[in-house]
């Protein structure tokens, strides 16, 4: 699955829920690529991409222009 929950990130990958949501707020999570609000304003977060976060690799940033 793309996108989770920030609790269901934050168990799987061991980042506290309060360390995501500064991630966010901060900017080094970024929308669309790192997390997206669903239509009822939820946030939900793609775990493969803040894998490679947490690795160093780059985001996958592909087709980000076109959304």
């Amino acid at each position: 699955m793309q996108w989770q929950t920030i609790e269901k990130v934050s168990s799987d990958i061991g980042l506290s829920k309060e360390a995501i949501r500064a991630l966010k707020k901060r900017g080094i999570f970024r929308e669309k690529i790192h997390w997206v609000k669903a239509p009822n304003g939820r946030i939900f977060i793609n775990p493969h991409e803040v894998q490679k976060w947490i690795s160093g690799e780059k985001p996958n940033v592909k087709n980000l222009r076109n959304s």
